[in-house]
């Protein structure tokens, strides 16, 4: 008798847990189910644009006859003139001139105030400091733009003369833009070190200065470099600021101080005056494609750099 009411409690048990797994089991396959359609969704829309980018900015040189060597070293670029000339060496160089300098000014300012922030006063500098970038990450675009065509420009015009808008202006917008991307990355790097490192070099006698510079730095100089790199993919894609200060002249500048132009200057101030298909949309297609192009080459370098990091 005891063990049949054993059995039977048993049973009753068993009977219990089965809804119990029913339930797991189809709540475990509803989130594969859900995962595998947004990544597959997430696939097709990245190829999508890719192709569509690519199909676009092609045809200027499949279908419209726009010569590739023209396009990206020709130094002309007057779409309306007869005949028309579609040289986008101007706005490439504009574009690499002003990421390139940005990166200078930016990167040593986000190395200081991220060792700042991890190695001088870690506490204090965090709660002062962090704040600080990360409301400048916080500020729209046009925000920078407008601050440098109000103090940035005015600045250079009564330092060096001229109109003030030009080079110089664009990369010193593009340098504070970047700053809080840098800076973040570099200080996440330094703390993510494992603390026995710096112990190490204390116990052997070195002072804090050495130990940053010898032991600290060349230890995560990947992961800096990882954080230059992704400043520099924002501040190559940036349209609106650079557009407000850099003068959208479409020549090779030759001075910081000289108007120049960029990609996706002219793209954003172009593609809505061309008519779809037409030779001059197509070109601007174009500029896209490069642009894309240099964003894969810049996830790319990341990647590499990511490889190295791996202390």
């Amino acid at each position: 008798m005891e063990q049949t009411e054993g059995g039977t409690v048993m049973n009753s048990k068993i009977k219990s847990r089965r809804p119990l797994r029913e339930k797991h089991f189809w709540e475990e396959w509803t989130g594969r189910i859900y995962t595998s359609i947004c990544v597959v969704l997430l696939i097709v829309v990245m190829f999508s644009i890719v192709y569509f980018v690519a199909s676009k900015g092609l045809s200027t040189f499949f279908k419209d006859g726009v010569s590739l060597s023209e396009f990206l070293f020709g130094k002309t670029w007057s779409p309306s003139s007869e005949p028309a000339a579609y040289g986008a060496l101007p706005f490439i160089t504009g574009s690499f001139t002003t990421t390139l300098l940005a990166a200078l000014i930016a990167s040593p300012l986000s190395l200081c105030a991220a060792l700042f922030m991890t190695e001088i006063v870690p506490g204090k500098g965090k709660k002062i400091l962090q704040p600080a970038i990360e409301l400048l990450s916080g500020i729209p675009s046009v925000v920078y733009g407008f601050i440098g065509l109000s103090v940035i420009v005015p600045l250079l015009r009564s330092i060096f003369g001229g109109a003030g808008i030009g080079i110089a202006a664009g990369c010193l917008v593009l340098s504070v833009m970047i700053l809080p991307t840098v800076t973040s990355i570099m200080a996440d790097a330094l703390s993510a070190l494992p603390k026995g490192l710096r112990e190490s070099s204390y116990a052997l006698g070195a002072t804090r200065w050495q130990t940053i510079y010898r032991v600290i730095i060349p230890t995560v100089l990947p992961a800096l470099l990882t954080g230059i790199v992704l400043g520099m993919a924002r501040a190559f894609g940036e349209a609106l600021a650079v557009q407000m200060v850099i003068g959208n002249a479409p020549h090779v500048p030759t001075s910081l101080l000289e108007s120049a132009s960029t990609l996706t200057s002219v793209i954003t101030l172009s593609m809505g005056n061309t008519t779809m298909g037409s030779v001059h949309n197509n070109a601007l297609w174009s500029m896209a494609l490069v642009l894309l192009v240099m964003t894969f080459v810049f996830v790319i370098l990341v990647r590499l750099l990511e490889r190295r990091n791996r202390v």
